[in-house]
């Protein structure tokens, strides 16, 4: 029967040396030793305390995150826990002792980000933890080599890598959540964290996905589909409201294969969500994929008409040829995806679909591409992801004949001339809407908010106004934004519940005594306790 310290490390490739007796010898030695003091010489004892000297969770920790806002979400997670933990994390890479990355594998682009970060952190001499998507799909990718890694669904244990990497060990986690079998959605969701923006709170719903799509590195991490259960997710939702929160966004890999398999589905959860959001507090919803979504048609359009849900899907579509979505194995055709937007449309007033193409994907032609240009005239998406495709490692897809480079460049050059050809904004003009204003503008000039259907309204500046549900006049359309200007006899709402967390505060943490996760019996950390005590013995 193998001992709650063989399953905290079975996973564990790289620790101190492999000299060290095995946890099945640390195990069994445990039980015949009996404590004894013993005279130590002075040298021996002046080296011990030189080695104690570097005491993990005093470091400051620099995080840096690509990617969706799954990734994000994790990284917030455990942001907070090693702030929780005694770490100080830091906004400056410089000042850091130890750089932990959180990757991205979805793109060529991002990963070479990841893989760059990682040898300058390196040629500062920082410690370094990889974490997300790339090294869960490939962990033994030469970059890789003598780094510690956080698996995506081993979030909840980052201040255990981080604490062995401080010490110059090398540790990995890479294994799958699981109860009586069956896999878990990941990491508890009622774990410390720092939200980038204290008012806005980013819940995952469900990891991994059904589909088994040719170009999607994506999966090899995430796997398939394991859904969080809806007490969990209204329970997390609760408690982000009553630290100020007045935005929710949902997210993961496919929002509408939610509770598939456990179940239960996503009109079900936003329904019991809906209940437990603030007048004037919101809710986003994340990406979901065609076929997943077709069946809910009837609720969805119910549930986006709430007063409290914005009226937004970003549904990516990726091709408009039924040919290439085929070779895409995208499980649906391009009349699937029409009958979701024209549905949508028809049920929902001005509600926005936001989509994602891909150009040159092997095998595409010049009739196929024609196909997604007229798609793109016929609905002039206000929001549109182009991506030129990149053949990534280790899929179907980078195995097929591919486009050729200065063809890919030339649609996906001409596919953004045709999107930026139009202004889907100029109707508003004139038009007076409520907003919540969440966040600053990257120059800082403005204040952003939101409208009832997520389309970005640029705002005055002023304090007042953070956190607000606020009545605005639009005045100007850009690409994409509005501006908004204050109805003067309007007066700011205020849709939190309570104040927000400051920047930096770690949620979790209860007034009165620690939080949950402080209080609650954890075999993981009970494990871990055990096997640096019976290796000290």
């Amino acid at each position: 029967m193998p001992s709650a310290c063989d399953s905290l490390i079975e996973d564990i490739e790289d620790m101190v040396s492999s000299t060290d007796p095995t946890p099945n010898e640390r195990q069994s030695a445990r039980k015949s030793i009996v404590p004894r003091s013993r005279k130590k010489n002075e040298s021996l004892i002046n080296e011990e305390l030189q080695a104690d000297s570097l005491i993990p969770g005093t470091q400051k920790i620099w995080m840096k995150t690509w990617g969706c806002s799954h990734n994000n979400s994790d990284g917030e997670y455990m942001a907070g826990q090693l702030a929780a933990s005694g770490y100080k994390m830091t906004d400056d890479p410089t000042d850091a002792d130890l750089w932990v990355l959180n990757s991205c594998t979805v793109k060529n682009p991002a990963e070479d980000h990841f893989r760059n970060s990682i040898k300058k952190a390196l040629e500062q001499q920082k410690k370094v933890v990889v974490a997300g998507c790339v090294p869960q799909a490939q962990p033994r990718m030469d970059y890789l080599k003598g780094l510690s890694i956080i698996g995506v669904q081993q979030i909840d244990r980052v201040v255990e890598v981080v604490d062995e990497a401080v010490k110059g060990h090398s540790v990995r986690l890479l294994g799958q959540k699981k109860d009586g079998g069956r896999r878990l959605g990941g990491a508890r969701l009622d774990l410390p964290k720092i939200r980038k923006n204290p008012l806005i709170e980013i819940i995952s719903i469900n990891t991994g996905c059904l589909n088994a799509c040719t170009y999607c590195k994506t999966k090899h991490a995430r796997g398939d589909l394991a859904s969080y259960p809806i007490e969990e997710l209204v329970e997390r939702a609760r408690q982000s409201f009553q630290e100020g929160v007045c935005e929710i966004w949902l997210t993961s890999e496919d929002t509408g294969a939610y509770g598939r398999d456990i179940g239960t589905d996503l009109p079900t959860l936003l329904w019991r969500l809906v209940e437990e959001i603030p007048e004037g507090a919101m809710l986003r919803l994340g990406m979901t994929n065609p076929p997943y979504i077709l069946e809910h048609l009837e609720e969805m359009a119910k549930i986006l008409n709430h007063p409290r849900v914005y009226a937004f899907l970003h549904v990516p579509v990726q091709s408009a040829s039924d040919s290439v979505l085929m070779d895409m194995k995208r499980e649906y055709c391009i009349d699937d995806f029409k009958k979701v937007v024209d549905f949508l449309k028809e049920r929902v007033p001005g509600v926005t679909i936001a989509t994602d193409l891909i150009c040159g994907f092997p095998g595409e032609t010049e009739e196929d591409f024609q196909e997604t240009i007229n798609m793109v005239k016929l609905y002039r998406f206000p929001s549109l992801f182009i991506n030129q495709f990149y053949p990534r490692p280790g899929t179907p897809a980078a195995k097929m004949e591919q486009v050729p480079a200065h063809v890919k460049k030339q649609r996906t050059k001409e596919l953004s001339q045709l999107f930026h050809s139009y202004n889907p904004y100029d109707h508003k003009v004139g038009e007076r809407q409520h907003v919540l204003v969440t966040e600053e503008s990257f120059d800082a000039q403005y204040y952003v908010s939101h409208n009832k259907f997520y389309e970005q309204v640029l705002v005055p500046k002023r304090a007042e106004f953070k956190g607000k549900m606020i009545e605005v006049d639009i005045y100007e359309a850009g690409k994409h934004f509005l501006k908004g200007r204050p109805v003067e006899e309007s007066k700011p709402f205020t849709p939190s519940i309570a104040a927000p967390l400051r920047k930096g505060e770690v949620s979790g943490l209860m007034q009165h005594g620690k939080s949950n996760w402080h209080q609650s019996k954890c075999p993981q950390k009970e494990a871990y306790v055990s096997r640096v005590i019976s290796s000290w013995l």
